[in-house]
């Protein structure tokens, strides 16, 4: 190499250095033009140009509350993140909460004398009588989930759970019933997809004991549609015998047959059939829940059933497909498991966030 050459290459690097160390704000001025220039920011504010209908969908007006979290971490909030919590489901509309259980095999919300009784663990709050103020400041309906002993994911007999529960109703309306307005139903928790041992003469026996107790409030089940993602437990995302819709709607006619009286209304998990299957069984809920004078709810899952990984949140597009189907169905409301994992802006998931603003563009809610 020449000297002059050798000469014009350092004078070239010498002032690359240079601009390395005073350019990146210029650099970031010019990009931010730029991105304001664009097609996509230059005409508006709003960046996501949605190229299907917007507010198109069944909205979401309430979410369980997943306190025990035996299968996603836990979060570890205090009051002040749930009240947090609390104003950010109010801001997009929602006005009922679901405790999800009040107790799962030896853990438990509230300290009752029944459980600790039977071997539970004391908790080191009472998260029933908080989120009852807290539903009650923000104008919400709590719906209290009864408790989980666990013998019936061991034995797949639900009526082990009625026995304990008829301690737990009674006890729970005497502690918080009539001491809070907030407290407007009740969610019977166990969570069955067809025609499940006991499961009928058990959803009978305590929906009649909650309704007796509060003087008729309202209960509900979130039961899961057996079909193709029905694969927890196992290693693998689809399953090849599904149920068929003619099985699900002659099962769902029996079941719902036995415990209309005392149940009042049904909100089937959406995650465990394909986007296509969507219309085909919603119709069928909803004309079974007409058929027996019960209201026809959708759990919209906000956490993704087609991943390798337990659990994470939604493609917004997957749960804005399943919100629109229930609109077209003619549901009557739309709960999620859950908000405050996988749709709070302050969800320990990064994605939960921008979930929660996409969901909000969609919705047209500022």
């Amino acid at each position: 190499m020449k000297t002059s050459s050798r000469r014009d290459f350092f004078k070239r690097a010498a002032l690359m250095g240079a601009s390395a160390l005073v350019a990146p704000g210029l650099l970031a001025t010019e990009e931010r033009e730029n991105i304001l220039s664009s097609p996509a920011t230059k005409n508006g504010p709003d960046a996501n140009r949605f190229i299907i209908p917007k507010d198109n969908g069944l909205k979401i007006t309430g979410t369980f509350l997943d306190e025990i979290s035996h299968d996603i971490p836990h979060q570890n909030w205090g009051e002040k993140e749930w009240e947090q919590d609390f104003r950010h489901m109010k801001s997009i509309g929602i006005d009922t909460v679901i405790m999800i259980r009040s107790g799962y095999r030896k853990f438990m919300t509230y300290p009752s004398k029944y459980l600790l009784g039977k071997g539970c663990y004391m908790p080191s709050i009472d998260l029933v009588d908080m989120y009852l103020r807290l539903a009650e400041k923000y104008q919400m309906k709590f719906y209290f989930g009864l408790y989980d002993s666990g013998k019936y994911w061991d034995t797949g007999d639900l009526s082990c759970e009625v026995e304990d529960n008829k301690y737990v109703i009674d006890e729970v309306w005497n502690l918080y019933g009539e001491k809070y307005k907030s407290f407007g139903g009740w969610y019977i928790s166990g969570e069955i997809s067809r025609k499940t041992k006991g499961a009928i003469d058990a959803f009978r026996a305590m929906g009649k004991q909650c309704k007796d107790v509060s003087g008729g409030l309202p209960t509900f089940i979130s039961p899961w549609i057996d079909g193709k993602k029905a694969v927890m437990g196992t290693d693998k995302l689809t399953k090849e015998d599904a149920v068929s819709v003619q099985e699900h709607e002659r099962e769902w006619n029996e079941i719902f047959d036995g415990i209309h009286e005392v149940v009042d209304a049904c909100a089937f998990q959406d995650g465990h059939i394909d986007y296509d299957e969507l219309d085909a069984f919603f119709t069928v809920n909803k004309k079974l829940a007409d058929k027996y004078g019960m209201k026809c709810w959708t759990n919209a899952e906000t956490f993704d059933r087609d991943m390798p990984i337990n659990f994470l949140p939604i493609k917004f597009d997957k749960l804005r497909m399943k919100l629109e189907a229930a609109k077209r169905a003619g549901y009557d409301k739309a709960i999620t498991f859950e908000f405050s994992h996988f749709m709070s802006p302050q969800s320990a998931y990064l994605q939960a966030g921008h979930l929660y603003d996409r969901y909000k563009e969609y919705f047209n809610i500022k």
